[in-house]
């Protein structure tokens, strides 16, 4: 019976649907973990197919690719350490999210999910119990089963003696301290040592912020992985008097709220400007803090050379002809309801003639509240901030540089003031969109009722208004709106 095991963590960024190059990624991760004499190699849920695949994960042809997939890597990785890995699994008709040991040349263990997370379109376990690796006995509730107290006490109960819970778990406000207390109070649960492995980079409007970590008994961390950054760590684990212990480990500086966010909005760019094919953005360089941030971001996350900025001139006398051939017509249109949607056509051409993604920026305020929508482009980074939240995060920016960021350390954003009344604004759609509140609530709050009632009635008639508009890294928890509570 051993009483040291070595445990090699790949947090690391996969890519949905593109299971040769994830594979690729597990076959790199492995060869470190075998060249630094690890007993096992794990990586993140749903690593193999990237996370949230739906579409994907009930196709046949893509079920059958994804087992060739893993009997391949087994094959690969048969002399040297275990690999575990995220991946559908497939018994029948129900398809289940998995967490796979493979071992020996062959896929050798399988656990499977039992609790289905929110808008989860796997079936639900049985709770399996712990699988064996060089004669330790390892628990692994996945994802959503790391919330709640039944599967890990049921695995320290049939004789787990460490947990590794494999997650994809994006960036929200205040995610960081709701894992460390659900893995905290699993330890005191079970008294078994934890290790917490998250995945890294962005699909779409999740950006998954990695910064796994480990726990000994009694909740004291022996290791925190960066935020946000692909890391491969090798960690140990010893048996002494008291049980299994995990060795102390480095431990990476976390960035602060603000910080977090602004790194998400840097990762989902540059994530979704690499994973959709493309390398350069075109953004319009427009007065105001929207566009002000977005260029930030930009530059941030792929360097001023990827980065192509343009000023479109406002075309008086264009608008003036396409109105007076509207009027003529009968129709009583406005320059300024048409001006918008013409600006963004020509962006979009301009974009697509460059091979450039289109940057359209707007702020969920104006987005709930403005007028008329940007035009949608394909990536808005602001897309989750207030106004008020865009302006502090120009002055952040303004004050701050990171070894990660592209851009450049001392230009100065342009950054304009709010009004007292833009202000108050935000504060009652905090209340009625982040709290689900209601005008009672936003009066109680030292609002004006008026005020409140004319904010509620405009969120009511436009509820699928920022939908419509281009992807964008989420930053908040999405609730049900207050109008269908």
């Amino acid at each position: 019976m051993t009483d040291r095991f070595r445990l090699t963590l790949g947090q690391l960024n996969p890519t949905v649907g593109d299971l040769s190059g994830n594979a690729a990624l597990a076959r790199k991760t492995w060869e470190a973990g075998r060249d630094a004499g690890a007993q096992m190699v794990a990586l993140p849920e749903m690593f193999l197919t990237g996370h949230d695949a739906e579409r994907l994960h009930h196709n046949p042809a893509f079920q059958r690719d994804v087992l060739t997939h893993l009997k391949t890597l087994a094959e690969y990785c048969a002399d040297g350490p275990a690999l575990a890995l995220g991946a559908p699994w497939v018994e029948g008709t129900q398809v289940y999210n998995a967490y796979l040991i493979l071992q020996g040349g062959k896929i050798a263990q399988r656990v499977l999910q039992h609790s289905r997370g929110p808008r989860s379109h796997f079936d639900a376990g049985p709770i399996s119990g712990p699988y064996m690796v060089n004669g330790l006995r390892i628990g692994s509730p996945i994802g959503a089963d790391g919330w709640e107290s039944d599967v890990a006490e049921t695995q320290a109960e049939t004789g787990a003696e460490f947990l590794l819970i494999p997650n994809a778990a994006p960036h929200l406000r205040g995610a960081m301290d709701r894992r460390l207390n659900h893995m905290v109070a699993r330890v005191i649960e079970t008294e078994l040592p934890l290790i917490y492995l998250n995945m890294t980079g962005g699909q779409e409007e999740q950006v998954f912020d990695g910064a796994s970590f480990a726990l000994n008994p009694g909740g004291r961390l022996a290791l925190q992985l960066p935020a946000f950054d692909d890391a491969i760590a090798h960690v140990n684990l010893e048996r002494g008097p008291e049980g299994w212990q995990i060795a102390a480990g480095s431990f990476a500086p976390q960035p602060d709220a603000p910080e977090r966010d602004y790194r998400a909005m840097v990762v989902g760019l540059r994530d979704h400007v690499a994973k959709t094919g493309s390398t350069q953005v075109l953004i319009e360089q427009a007065e105001g803090n929207d566009a002000a941030l977005a260029t930030a971001i930009a530059l941030d996350a792929l360097g001023p050379e990827n980065v192509r900025r343009i000023a479109i001139p406002e075309e008086e006398r264009v608008h003036s002809t396409l109105h007076d051939s509207l009027a003529a017509l009968g129709a009583g249109v406005s320059t300024d309801a048409f001006a918008p949607s013409l600006r963004g056509m020509m962006l979009q051409v301009l974009a697509d003639d460059a091979g450039a993604l289109l940057i359209t920026p707007q702020n969920k305020t104006v987005a709930t509240m403005g007028p008329a929508p940007v035009p949608r482009g394909d990536f808005n980074p602001v897309k989750d901030l207030y106004q008020s939240e865009v302006q502090s995060l120009c002055h952040w920016r303004n004050e701050t540089h990171r070894d990660w960021m592209q851009g450049p350390a001392g230009a100065a954003l342009p950054v304009l003031d709010l009004s007292p009344k833009n202000s108050a604004l935000d504060g009652i759609l905090r209340i009625l969109l982040d709290d689900n509140g209601s005008v009672n609530d936003c009066v109680a709050a030292g609002y004006e009722g008026q005020t409140a009632e004319e904010v509620a009635a405009q969120i009511a008639t436009r509820p699928s208004q920022n939908n419509r508009s281009a992807p964008g890294p989420r930053l908040t928890a999405v609730r049900a709106p207050f109008w269908k509570a």
